[in-house]
């Protein structure tokens, strides 16, 4: 394989967001591993480094944010303005990568789906595309019926319907559904349009698998015109570098080490939602009152207007003792692998929702935006193997949610739910299985490109 792939370059476009650069890097280690060179062209903003994947070669172009964009926080102007900005940058980018190695030449091109403007310009210098969708393909789904429901006037709807089942949609009530708090209607709909049109792919590739989407899968499958490949979880693929855009603090795993088996509860909110110096209170003193030993994330910006940790209550720190341990930002796929872990307090982004079923640890959702309502959702009504976190933040439902997933009786059976996924997704991995078998369809697409 190496050397029938050796002079094929694939070239990699991320969204540049945590959740996005991740799973495009771990498909790029994996088809490296297949011997295809791997060039990734990306924005200034949230640049990858470099040093971490070696056999890559990377451009950074000009994408055109103002800092005040960029300081807004409002990904779906960022994502808009990436998509108005980027395309003379990138096609430059491109056509030089073209020009400077001949020999070399550019197989196709993988882009998220979120950085649409990618396809015109391959499409203008006649080179393939495959989309990247690095969400869950029943997040997809929720999307289109979000954009349907608009359609008919059923969006945005008054709060007394904000438990009402989605039409077709079981378990979905209106409050899961992936709408946005960044910006108007209009503009999110741009986005999401844009992100679906793929008339002009070869392929689409989804960091997911068939045992945990099936009916999902099963139902887009029916409406696409492209193939499509559902190859995940990424990160069990191939032991990709880190591609984390924050500093990871490794000294928690010494601290993992003198706990005990399935005794800690780890709480990491992700990379991009934020909470109230108030919720981070009932967190501290919920997290407290449980009584179970903690790894907490808090990174900077995670709470609104601070660097995080120097806003945890008052006597906090010395309630809790050696029973907690708390970080920046933390080895997550590391954590989740660890002995000690027996459940996640999560935002459920599609990411930390892959990382934590493959490695059977069951789940604490509370979800902030867009597709996280889905898969707490998911996690805590399809596959039952978490709570999912439904009212205002308060320290005694906290603590009645962390005895319940570490001690009680029903976090023991959703322990042997989580298990039993794991397995199955190990098994859609190994030789035979369906993500196996779709990896290696993708390798023969791209070389009959």
């Amino acid at each position: 394989m190496e050397k029938e792939t050796q002079s094929n370059r694939l070239v990699l476009f991320p969204c540049p967001l945590q959740g996005h650069i991740s799973p495009m890097l771990q498909l790029g280690s994996f088809l490296h591993s297949k011997g295809f060179s791997i060039t990734v062209i990306h924005t200034q903003f949230n640049s990858p480094n470099p040093s971490n994947h070696l056999d890559f070669t990377f451009f950074p172009i000009q994408d055109g944010l103002t800092s005040e964009e960029i300081s807004s926080g409002n990904l779906v102007a960022i994502l808009l303005a990436i998509n108005a900005n980027c395309k003379v940058s990138f096609r430059q980018r491109l056509a030089q990568v073209k020009e400077q190695e001949p020999e070399n030449k550019i197989t196709c091109v993988i882009h998220d789906d979120l950085m649409y403007f990618t396809k015109a310009v391959a499409k203008d210098l006649n080179i393939p595309n495959i989309m990247l969708r690095t969400t869950s393909v029943t997040n997809f789904l929720a999307r289109t019926a979000v954009l349907q429901l608009r359609s008919k006037g059923h969006i945005p709807f008054p709060d007394s319907q904000s438990l009402s089942p989605v039409p077709g949609f079981h378990p979905l009530r209106l409050k899961d559904l992936p709408t946005t708090n960044f910006d108007t209607f209009e503009k999110y709909s741009e986005l999401v349009v844009n992100a679906c049109d793929v008339r002009t792919a070869s392929a689409i590739v989804w960091n997911t698998t068939d045992c945990l989407e099936q009916s999902s899968l099963a139902q887009i499958q029916q409406q696409c015109p492209v193939p499509m490949f559902s190859i995940g979880p990424f990160h069990k693929i191939e032991a990709a570098a880190s591609s984390s855009l924050l500093e990871v603090d490794t000294s928690c795993i010494a601290w993992l080490d003198k706990q005990s088996n399935s005794s800690v509860i780890y709480v990491s909110l992700g990379s991009v939602a934020s909470i109230s110096e108030k919720e981070l209170t009932e967190m501290a003193w919920g997290l407290a009152n449980g009584k179970q030993p903690f790894l907490w994330v808090i990174r900077p910006g995670s709470v609104s207007g601070s660097d995080g940790i120097e806003q945890l209550p008052q006597g906090f720190i010395e309630a809790i003792g050696e029973r907690g341990y708390i970080v920046k930002w933390a080895p997550q796929r590391e954590v989740l692998s660890h002995r000690a872990v027996g459940g996640f307090w999560s935002h459920c982004g599609w990411n930390s929702t892959l990382e934590s079923l493959s490695e059977g640890i069951p789940m604490i959702c509370l979800p902030s935006f867009g597709d996280q309502k889905v898969h707490s959702r998911y996690v805590s009504q399809v596959w039952k193997v978490g709570l999912h976190l439904d009212n205002e933040l308060e320290r005694g439902e906290i603590e009645r949610a962390v005895r319940k997933l570490m001690v009680d009786a029903d976090g023991e059976v959703m322990r042997v739910r989580a298990k039993d996924l794991k397995e199955k997704i190990e098994v859609s991995l190994r030789n035979g299985g369906s993500s196996y078998k779709f990896l290696n369809k993708l390798v023969e697409l791209i070389m009959s490109l």
